[in-house]
């Protein structure tokens, strides 16, 4: 967990300078409307992470809960059955996406922020490429599983580099800028056909058996559902309550309020990347425990207050320099004002707090509990964020994610890690049973 936290941190300031960077070239050479589609298309991996129909927690379990993931017939079965879904998802996005593109549904989707010129085209650009990830992208959860979520973490450092070298290049051959969110998902691709060979070569000679049987019908593959289902209702659900701030400011808000809630949103997402790097680490930990029927060697609570302090520091810093970085990166084009800076800053100490909480309950128990509160906080999530957008601009969608994150993953979350570490103690030989049975 610390070495990740640790690559995240060192790996943290060298993103979000490259970051302010490309932002900053974007805006100088192609315009703000340039950016706030850029923007726009990125986030519509956020906005369907839900295509992988939550396999890869599958994986993770399967993989982490292995003595020797390289010969465990579990692994192998999970494995194939993943695989052949994972080909059937890919496919079915490639082709939305194709046809949102010759139907011309693109501008109806994705609103104001779209550009006329580019924008269709390049949204199906995005999503053919983001389909294709789909089919090598779980070779990070297989790292992290492994324990190796630190490679996980270096290899992320090569996204804005190949970014800003592409739009370089875009820039000194007067290339459309329209196009420059197609070279964020391609630097995507690269970092996932990285990981996967890395991991392919860590468990050998398992996933190249494993892809040999799924591709013979008459191999039966082993049962996956009872931890994807729930993994792909919070997929589904998250994104639409927390990802799609842009695109309902896009369709309800103005450019303005779109490109002050981007930069915002840009300034203070590498905060919570390092604590995603550090807690996702937590998960095999976790999961191992689980597995053996031990109890965990660090405690979720503990954690959770340690992810909380240090996300309330690291926010405390970038609220102080926000003025000079946004004006650093829109060359004084796009300000930020004191509440929209505030309430991130509790939103994202508010999700550190959560995220050892959400990683101790990942069995397929604690992934149904999670599954149901996430449901029951959409509708309140983004009827506040409609809402309070006319009244409050970009600072609505962070106050109605606040409100979510707070009753309906915070709280219930710790209540029951709590509920449960309490039953452990006081029976220890039925530990792995009473998870099992809980939610």
């Amino acid at each position: 967990m610390l070495s990740s936290a640790g690559a995240r941190f060192i790996v943290l300031p060298i993103s979000a300078i490259l970051g302010i960077i490309v932002t900053r070239l974007i805006i100088d050479n192609f315009g703000v409307e340039t950016y706030a589609q850029y923007i726009l298309l990125v986030g519509i991996a956020g906005l369907i992470p839900f295509s992988d129909l939550g396999l890869t927690a599958a994986i993770m379990n399967a993989v982490a809960g292995a003595k020797d993931p390289r010969t465990d017939s579990n692994v192998k079965l999970v494995l194939v059955s993943c695989l052949r879904l994972l080909v059937a998802c890919s496919a079915v996005v490639v082709s939305v996406s194709l046809i949102f593109y010759f139907t011309g549904l693109w501008p109806t989707l994705l609103g104001s922020g779209l550009m006329s010129e580019t924008g269709a085209l390049a949204a199906t650009l995005c999503l053919v490429v983001f389909g294709l990830n789909i089919l090598i992208a779980f070779g990070q959860r297989i790292l992290a599983a492994l324990g190796l979520n630190v490679v996980v973490v270096l290899l992320g450092a090569l996204q804005t580099p190949i970014v800003l070298l592409v739009l370089w290049l875009m820039i000194i051959t007067s290339a459309d800028g329209g196009y420059i969110p197609v070279a964020s998902y391609l630097a995507t691709t690269v970092i996932c056909l990285i990981a996967i060979l890395i991991a392919a070569r860590k468990i050998s000679p398992m996933l190249g058996s494993a892809m040999r049987a799924a591709a013979d019908r008459k191999v039966k593959g082993a049962r996956v559902f009872n931890t994807a289902w729930p993994m792909l209702i919070q997929m589904i659900a998250l994104p639409i309550a927390m990802s799609s701030d842009r695109l309902v400011l896009s369709l309800v808000g103005t450019v303005q309020d779109l490109t002050q809630y981007s930069l915002a949103n840009q300034l203070f997402s590498p905060v919570y990347a390092v604590v995603t790097a550090a807690g996702f680490a937590l998960w095999p930990v976790f999961a191992k425990a689980r597995a053996a029927g031990t109890t965990a060697p660090v405690s979720p609570g503990k954690m959770s207050v340690a992810f909380a302090v240090g996300a309330a520091l690291a926010c405390t810093i970038l609220a102080l320099a926000s003025g000079w970085l946004a004006d650093l990166a829109s060359g004084g084009e796009i300000e930020l004002s004191a509440p929209l800076v505030i309430a991130f800053s509790v939103f994202i100490v508010l999700q550190s707090a959560k995220y050892p909480f959400g990683m101790y309950l990942t069995d397929a128990a604690g992934l149904r509990f999670q599954a149901f509160l996430i449901l029951g906080m959409l509708p309140v999530n983004l009827g506040l964020t409609i809402a309070l957008i006319p009244v409050l601009g970009p600072v609505g969608p962070v106050i109605g994610s606040i409100v979510g994150v707070t009753l309906f993953q915070l709280l219930p979350n710790w209540l029951l890690v709590r509920k449960r570490l309490r039953r452990a103690a006081v029976n220890p030989e039925t530990q792995k049973a009473s998870v099992e049975g809980t939610g």
